[in-house]
């Protein structure tokens, strides 16, 4: 027949016939010892799928229940392998199979065929070599701890950093191999990954890259892992392993000091700086290698004296020492009572006069005659001035800072601006201090809005695509302008070249809101004459200030209290509640018609009680809040 195909020759020990078993449904199979044939049949199965079930592991089945193949498998006895007695063994060790087990049974039951005991731990892991280091990051003066983890893990070489870092932060990866590298570490060859927590808050800058460094060298042995706890480590590091200065250490020292953390490593060119918070353990480095050295570890490095880092050095006299004296002034006496007053209570001011009438040379010499900053004070502006790069400049000084923007600057340079995160304008480097803004009409509209909420509020709030930032801007502002675009429109006005809406125009870039939060707004005519030598009359910068310090000393002591430092910080409801009735008559009479509006009169009277300390009153009367509102209007 064409169907049956011939498998095997007959034997002699069998016959002919025999049995066929299994039907037509399958693989035929020939059971006795004679001729063997297998007919091909459509549809045939594979010889072992016989009438048993197939046996295949299903979910939650383990494998172990699995049935063991005859360890021949259907060949010849010589081919099976040792596997297949292990197995065996192993489901003999077992037990007997089950149908399904839960995850855990099923788990220890395997753990227990393998010879492990029940939630031995699993030996095939790869153990975590992790090490850590601290830092402080910075969200305009608020600081806030970080923490840094270096973790080395197996597989292709690659250094992360995580925990939201910005463009100069990630860079800090290729210097921070360098400078490693450059201090006789080598670098795994593997994975590391530093993560910066809390991973929530946004970082910047390259003051963490000594910390990072610190980190990797932790997790990779070279130095203890227990030698830097409790200890902040700052610092930005070159390719050659140097450490170079950072910005904004000292509010990151006050920080740590509140937090109760003592110890620093920072760069050796902040040293100065590092000095001026006191009962903090603060160690200075030039290299990387001097770290892994002060943590108990072994480096090889080199560093000449020519080029050692370059230092920060906080002077003891700020360089804007040449404010000049108040005699120097020609003239403008009544100018200079004005300037005295505004001192006296923190009070804004505003100067019109024409070309060359000292308006700029007064407004210079007000800081030499204003309060000396208290300690407080002191750490506050040099806080501000560390945050910007300016405290070497400046120094750790009493005087109040000075800052004159020119009529050109941005909004974003003036109140603070900046991708990310905001940093500080000239209003905040002005805290404490005199804001002084010549030329104001030429100043944009838009850029003279933005200072009306400081100026009420005394802080401003910059919010930007990675968060908002808070500065503190609590600035006196002085101002002067022309009368006109040509500068000429003063008496009778007969220089003037200026059309008359040219005029209205020029002024009118002051708007009404600006003004109205203007205390004193005095002008400055030109002086008729001049003197060989100073005038007798002519009081000094020394007399002034020494009056200025009387009057803020008995408010002060007014309003202790309170926690009032000055006339300017008084709410209105006080002094219309303690200003006699006499006083407020003349402010009401002024309010009547329309010459000062409601804040108008507040400001009225702050002035009238500066008076009134000036003079040495315990309050103000009628002569006093008659010059305060005098002093509201231009006045000659």
């Amino acid at each position: 027949m064409p169907a049956v195909r011939r498998l095997a020759q007959t034997q002699a020990a069998g016959g002919a016939g025999g049995a066929i078993c299994g039907g037509l449904a399958g693989t035929a199979r020939i059971h006795d010892s004679g001729a063997q044939l297998a007919f091909a049949v459509r549809g045939a199965r594979h010889r072992h799928d016989d009438a048993r079930p197939r046996h295949r592991v299903r979910r939650g089945q383990d494998q172990t229940d699995r049935p063991f193949r005859h360890a021949a498998g259907g060949r010849h006895p010589a081919q099976a392998d040792e596997s297949q007695t292990r197995r065996r063994a192993v489901a003999a060790r077992a037990g007997p199979p089950h149908q399904a087990y839960g995850g855990a049974v099923r788990r220890a039951h395997y753990r227990r065929a393998c010879g492990h005991g029940v939630g031995a731990p699993h030996t095939g892991g790869v153990l975590m070599a992790i090490g850590g280091s601290l830092s402080v990051g910075l969200i305009g003066l608020k600081a806030f701890i970080i923490q840094i983890q270096a973790f080395i893990s197996p597989g292709l070489p690659y250094f992360s950093v995580i925990g939201l870092p910005d463009a100069s932060l990630s860079e800090s990866r290729e210097r921070v191999k360098s400078a490693c590298q450059a201090s006789g570490f080598k670098w795994p060859d593997t994975r590391v990954t530093v993560n910066m927590s809390p991973a929530s808050m946004p970082k910047r800058g390259a003051s963490h890259d000594l910390a990072i460094a610190a980190g990797v060298l932790s997790a990779a042995g070279a130095i203890p892992h227990d030698s830097l706890e409790e200890t902040i480590v700052l610092g930005e590091v070159n390719l050659d392993g140097t450490v170079l200065p950072i910005h904004g250490l000292l509010p990151i020292m006050l920080h740590a000091k509140e937090r109760g953390i003592r110890r620093l490593i920072v760069p050796y060119g902040n040293e100065d700086e590092s000095r001026l918070v006191p009962q903090m353990d603060v160690t200075c480095v030039r290299h990387v290698g001097e770290l892994i050295e002060l943590a108990g570890g072994r480096a090889s490095y080199t560093l000449g004296v020519d080029r050692a880092t370059v230092s920060c050095t906080v002077e003891d006299t700020p360089a804007f020492s040449g404010l000049g004296d108040m005699s120097e002034v020609v003239g403008q006496d009544h100018v200079k009572w004005a300037l005295q007053v505004a001192a006296a209570g923190k009070h804004h001011l505003l100067m019109t006069g024409p070309p060359g009438s000292g308006k700029t040379m007064l407004a210079s010499r007000m800081p030499s005659i204003m309060c000396p900053l208290t300690p407080e004070e002191q750490l506050e502006v040099a806080s501000i001035r560390s945050l910007c790069g300016t405290l070497q400049h400046y120094g750790i000084s009493d005087m109040p800072p000075f800052e004159a923007p020119h009529h050109t600057a941005s909004t974003a340079s003036l109140v603070g601006g900046g991708s990310g995160l905001a940093m500080p304008g000239a209003i905040t480097r002005a805290h404490r201090g005199i804001l002084f803004m010549d030329e104001a009409p030429e100043f944009s509209a838009r850029t003279l809005q933005t200072l009306r909420e400081p100026m009420e509020s005394g802080y401003v709030a910059l919010s930007r695509t990675k968060g908002t930032t808070y500065y503190p801007a609590m600035f006196q502002m002085v101002m002067a302008a022309n009368p006109c675009p040509c500068g000429y429109a003063y008496g009778n006005g007969e220089r003037c070249v200026c059309k008359e809406k040219d005029r209205i125009r020029y002024f009118a870039r002051l708007s009404g809101p600006i003004l109205d939060r203007i205390d004193i707004q005095v002008e400055v005519p030109p002086v008729p004459c001049i003197a060989s030598a100073p005038t007798r009359d002519s009081i000094g910068s020394h007399v002034m200030q020494q009056q200025v310090i009387a009057a803020r000393a008995a408010a002060g002591e007014r309003y202790s209290k309170y926690g009032w430092g000055c006339n300017a910080e008084v709410p209105g409801s006080w002094m219309r509640a303690n200003t006699s009735v006499k006083a407020l008559e003349l402010a009401n009479r002024a309010l009547a018609s329309h010459r000062l509006s409601l804040r108008g009169v507040d400001r009225a009277m702050r002035l009238a009680w500066t008076l009134a300390d000036l003079a040495g009153k315990t309050s103000p009367g009628p002569d006093e809040m008659s010059q305060g509102i005098m002093l509201r209007a231009r006045m000659s």
